[in-house]
């Protein structure tokens, strides 16, 4: 084998390559420069999220070691605060009344905004009036709204009137504790399946109506069409909602406390209740605390497992 023939116009050739690839390589510190606006516009956010969300979560983790007295100081306890709680049979009690509460709530609420946004994506008129009337509910007030669905479940209030109309007799819907946790979550159902709507109904209307139009022209009804066009396309979205839905359900406790105060006989008494009444009505913040840290804890698993298994997604 011969030895290569270097040539002046090889090196020559050669010298250009490199100090061309030399000026195009990035010079150190020109990404930081190009970015630095923007990591200084994302500053305060970053700031208020650690302030008002990582700094009482880690505070919190610390209160449950600790018994927690604004008089005397506080006075570390070690897992006593843990130990309390895993003794008071209440504790299981809420954790079987949330997860009844959750799968109520799966059950009747989390399909009603997905069919109303089908629903109103399929109308031909009046579809932006039809969008407000949805939306309306969630504005009313808290206040007004659990003075008027007291009313409405009272044994002589407009739906036992409807009932007694059809020949049905009176349902106790508050005092009763069959009927009271599903009572909460057709009222919350009613009121707060409007906010969702609009975002299912914004996945639907993004879904591209050649689709649709395709599906027509093979003679697809409108039954063909959401099985097998519109739902599949937000099957992402559905999946994401569904997430949201499980841990704001996990987390509820402003309608069992304003509507029945977790009655009757504990029946809607949930976990984040449970964990309130510790805080802010026995004043045992280191019992209600380490509560907290028990649903952080239980969560973030469930956050990682899930995506873990949906990991190819992301």
């Amino acid at each position: 084998m011969g030895e290569p023939v270097i040539s002046p116009g090889n090196m020559q050739q050669s010298t250009v390559k490199a100090s061309t690839s030399a000026s195009r390589k990035p010079r150190r510190g020109s990404n930081w420069k190009q970015y630095m606006w923007g990591y200084l516009f994302l500053v305060p956010a970053i700031a208020i999220f650690i302030v008002f969300l990582w700094v009482p979560i880690i505070k919190g983790m610390v209160y449950s070691f600790y018994n927690i007295d604004f008089v005397k100081g506080n006075t570390f306890v070690g897992f006593d605060n843990y130990v309390k709680v895993f003794h008071n049979p209440d504790v299981l009690l809420s954790v079987r009344n949330t997860l009844y509460y959750m799968l109520l709530c799966l059950v009747i609420g989390f399909w009603v905004p997905i069919a109303a946004s089908i629903a109103i994506s399929e109308l031909r008129w009046f579809q932006g009036f039809a969008r407000i009337a949805a939306y309306l509910p969630f504005v009313v007030p808290g206040v007004v709204l659990y003075g008027m669905w007291r009313w409405m479940y009272d044994p002589v209030g407009p739906i036992n009137a409807l009932l007694g109309w059809f020949g049905a007799d009176p349902v106790s819907f508050i005092s009763d504790g069959r009927w009271s946790m599903v009572s909460i979550v057709f009222m919350e159902t009613w009121q707060q399946f409007g906010s969702a709507m609009l975002i299912y109904l914004a996945g639907v209307l993004s879904i591209p109506r050649d689709w649709y139009e395709a599906a027509e022209i093979d003679g697809a009804g409108v039954w063909a069409r959401i099985k097998y066009i519109t739902l599949p396309s937000m099957r992402n979205l559905i999946v994401l909602m569904l997430i949201l839905q499980l841990i704001g359900t996990s987390q509820a406790y402003q309608s069992q406390l304003a509507l029945l105060d977790g009655g009757p006989n504990k029946a809607t008494l949930t976990y984040a209740l449970l964990t309130v009444k510790y805080a802010f009505t026995q004043l045992d913040y280191g019992a209600g605390t380490a509560l907290g840290v028990l649903m952080f804890i239980v969560l973030s698993v469930l956050g990682v497992l899930q995506y873990k298994l949906n990991k190819e997604e992301y």
